[in-house]
């Protein structure tokens, strides 16, 4: 079967893996994902990504995941806001701030994939694709 949301494949294997306690995860690499990817590390809920090939040639993203002292994932929750069946857009002034602003939301942008917050503070909205927190 196709994947249809490369964007919640991405965001699924990241909750599993940081709800398995793993130390990383490769998910297929694409502009995208690696920009989402890009945006959890600035904000601090990874601790690290790198983009490589498989052994087949074919594009990864290995995903360092970030726990705290406690051993406790970062991320709390992850949730996918825009999706293939049902787009969400949002202007600068409208863009969701999770938890009251605790949470950070993703936002395909004119300027790029950045933050919420950032979205705002350039004026530019876009695609909500998902929420962090």
């Amino acid at each position: 079967m196709a994947m249809t949301d490369p964007i919640a494949d991405l965001l699924t294997r990241i909750r599993n893996a940081s709800l398995a306690k793993h130390d990383r995860v490769d998910v297929p690499a694409s502009r995208i994902k690696a920009n989402i990817v890009r945006v959890l590390k600035e904000e601090g809920f990874i601790r690290n990504f790198r983009l490589m090939r498989t052994p087949e040639g074919h594009p990864v993203i290995k995903v360092y995941l970030k726990y705290d002292e406690n051993g406790e994932s970062v991320i709390r929750g992850l949730k996918r806001v825009s999706r293939p069946g049902r787009r969400s857009y949002s202007s600068s002034s409208k863009l969701p701030r999770p938890l009251s602003g605790a949470g950070v939301s993703i936002v395909s942008t004119s300027s790029g994939v950045l933050t919420g917050y950032h979205a705002t503070q350039k004026k530019v909205g876009g695609e909500v694709l998902c929420e962090v927190w």
